[in-house]
């Protein structure tokens, strides 16, 4: 069997089975399985595989027939132009929470010696993300699931953030944080519903962990106890992103909206034109307090 006839084989295979992105998964699949990168396959599409290698290949899509995602079984995840380390424990990072980097790139200029925190940080995509972007920057990465932080530990010191890169167990929902501590905090909080949960894919339901999706039976209910969180965290000038479901925009805002010090509160769309991101300012010192006086001034601000 050659590679084309492999992945022809398996595409059907996998798409007969109901699985996403049939063709994509089979690729990426046998990819792992020959040492290769994808362009290398379609580069040598007559390559013939052996015994071995059509054994591993079609344990490999045995496991993607039964629904279970690719980046489980590869055991990474791109995110951000990074590849992480994965598993069950932590949920699978998503492209649309890349939106809060790049929320924060339009806040804070790169030089920044910023102090964020990741409140329920999983696998550490986004913390270590934002720890590399900021090449001064301090954080805190906090999850209450010791198999997640694991994962965010192999993956803070694989993209060589781990000392300045602190993880923390702790319930985010709770006052983990000093108060005035931290120019930015950012959350990407279950924000399911029971019934939303219901309806996900297979993929999703049957092998994420249903703790990181599912916040309760409306799906926000922990939009308020983050926003509290963060809110009281943040320094004057600092600003608060969490990724919300694309219906809780009006749930987002009145989580942050009369919250002490919170002066500015928009809702952010991702690429599909929905609303994914909520972001919360706190006032800066001086005249007026208000965000729009801050400036430059917001980016002098000390540690």
């Amino acid at each position: 069997m050659t590679v084309r006839q492999a992945l022809q084989r398996s595409a059907a295979f996998l798409a007969e089975r109901d699985v996403d992105s049939p063709r994509l998964s089979a690729e990426l699949l046998l990819a792992r399985v020959l040492g290769l990168s994808r362009l290398d396959l379609f580069l040598d599409m007559d390559r013939p595989l052996s015994g071995p290698e059509q054994e591993a290949f079609g344990q490999l899509c045995r496991r993607r027939g039964q629904g279970e995602p690719v980046a489980y079984i590869l055991g990474f995840k791109e995110f951000f132009g990074l590849d992480f380390a994965l598993g069950p424990a932590a949920l699978i990072p998503r492209p649309e929470t890349e939106l809060i980097v790049e929320l924060a790139r339009e806040r804070f200029p790169s030089d920044r010696a910023l102090a964020f925190a990741d409140l329920g940080a999983g696998c550490g995509a986004l913390a270590v993300v934002l720890a590399r972007t900021w090449p001064r920057s301090s954080g805190l990465a906090i999850d209450l699931s010791l198999a997640a932080l694991d994962l965010a530990r192999i993956n803070a010191e694989a993209h060589g953030v781990s000392g300045r890169l602190a993880l923390v167990r702790a319930d985010f929902t709770r006052p983990v944080l000093a108060a005035g501590s931290l120019d930015l905090a950012v959350c990407n909080p279950p924000y399911l519903s029971e019934a939303e949960f219901r309806q996900v894919s297979r993929e999703v339901s049957g092998f994420e962990p249903k703790s990181a999706l599912v916040a309760g039976p409306r799906g926000d209910e922990l939009l308020g106890p983050a926003a509290r969180v963060m809110a009281e965290a943040l320094r004057p000038g600092g600003a608060a992103m969490m990724e919300i479901g694309w219906t809780q925009a009006g749930s987002a805002r009145l989580a942050f909206e009369g919250l002490p010090g919170i002066v500015s509160v928009e809702v952010r769309k991702d690429l599909a034109r929905l609303d994914r991101v909520v972001v919360a300012s706190k006032a800066c010192p001086g005249p007026g307090k208000g965000i729009e006086n801050c400036g430059e001034k917001a980016t002098e601000l000390k540690k």
